[in-house]
């Protein structure tokens, strides 16, 4: 049997380096010309998607899982992502995220401002967790408390720019590509954390990631995760309805892991503490 399971430092680069963006301190004159081009693009392309509001985007992934034997595993996933509003003067505080594995598992990511919950089709069981406030928040929230593996999830937030601004990554132009379904410009980014990555950038008026290619230069095998993003949308039609989740018949509520554990360390006595 294969292995599928992510490691757990893998995950979190996943979710935290997703698009970089150089830092004022690298904007100097010691760039290379190469540099100097990729830089504008990057930063352009940063500042476009956080600004945008509410957007949908279709997210086809695949990841490597380094087998025991060092053979390589790709798994992959399907991923549709909604990011909304109710009023466009605010900030996004609604996001759906539907995910299909290629072994078949549906799950549904739903947060509507006041609650996050996570259901899974094949098992029909879900969990639910208070937490009002910003998208960003509650995305903070999902993966440093209940440590949920959501893979790009920077590029979903309005402070993308100011979150990627201090990674510190170095940027070099390849090429401009035409076999995409759009012009591209094709980026090689590099971080202070051994992590690679290749970002290809529509040209144009709509500079959105098409395609990210990511290396863990540190990790054993030195794995990748590579995902192709289309069918972009930055004028959603959607109604709070589409973020609203109603347990389907006979679905059982369950708690996160990390909620059960953190639950069991409130309630264990310490050693020398009578009850």
């Amino acid at each position: 049997m294969f292995l599928r399971i992510h490691l757990a430092s893998l995950v979190v680069t996943l979710t935290v380096l997703t698009v970089p963006v150089l830092s004022d301190q690298k904007q100097g004159s010691t760039q290379s010309p190469s540099e100097l081009e990729a830089t504008p693009v990057l930063k352009n392309m940063s500042e476009y998607l956080a600004y945008a509001g509410r957007f949908s985007v279709t997210i086809r992934d695949g990841y490597d899982v380094v087998q025991e034997s060092e053979q390589k595993i790709e798994f992959g996933e399907l991923r549709m992502v909604t990011v909304s509003c109710p009023d466009r003067l605010r900030r996004p505080d609604r996001l759906r995220i539907e995910v299909e594995r290629s072994d078949g598992q549906k799950d549904l990511v739903i947060f509507d401002g006041k609650d996050m919950t996570i259901y899974t089709a094949n098992h029909n069981i879900y969990a639910t967790t208070p937490r009002r406030g910003t998208l960003e928040q509650a995305i903070k929230y999902a993966l440093d408390d209940l440590k949920i593996r959501m893979p790009l999830a920077l590029m979903f937030l309005s402070t993308l720019p100011s979150e990627l601004d201090n990674l510190g990554v170095c940027a070099d132009y390849v090429e401009k590509t035409t076999i995409t379904d759009v012009p591209c410009d094709h980026l090689a980014v590099r971080t202070a954390g051994g992590v690679d990555f290749q970002v290809w950038i529509a040209q144009g008026r709509e500079p959105l990631p098409r395609c990210i290619v990511i290396t863990y230069k540190d990790e054993h095998g030195q794995p990748q995760f590579w995902a192709d993003l289309s069918n972009w949308n930055l004028a959603p039609d959607v109604s709070d309805a589409l973020f609203a989740f109603t347990p389907p018949n006979g679905a059982e509520r369950i708690q996160f892991l990390a909620e059960v554990r953190s639950a069991a360390a409130t309630t264990t006595p310490k050693k020398g503490v009578n009850k």
